[in-house]
């Protein structure tokens, strides 16, 4: 690989487009689970009696807030993988063929 090309890429409007892209979607994606996760601990942290709220006969509010929690990081990966696979990877195939 030679090294004036790499320095190339690596200065491109392309490239630095694309590490701009990556760095706001994963950003945006922790941030957002950030503030869910974080939410549901002040929940805890100043209203316990909230989440004490039954729901059934065995199952309160906190399980299923909890369950909702690990859904949606489930989700949030999936969003993050899909955008990945079908947005990123091409662009990253595209700089590659440059070298």
């Amino acid at each position: 690989m030679d090294s004036a090309k790499t320095h190339e890429i690596l200065q491109s409007a392309e490239f630095k487009k694309l590490v701009k892209t990556r760095w706001n979607i994963s950003l945006s994606f922790t941030f957002v689970m950030l503030f869910v996760y974080i939410g549901f601990l002040l929940v805890i942290a100043y209203n316990k009696d909230f989440l004490k709220m039954p729901l059934g006969d065995s199952v309160n509010l906190a399980i299923v807030v909890g369950l909702g929690i690990i859904f949606f990081s489930w989700l949030i990966t999936g969003l993050y993988v899909y955008w990945a696979n079908n947005y990123y990877d091409s662009d990253v195939h595209e700089i590659k063929k440059k070298l």
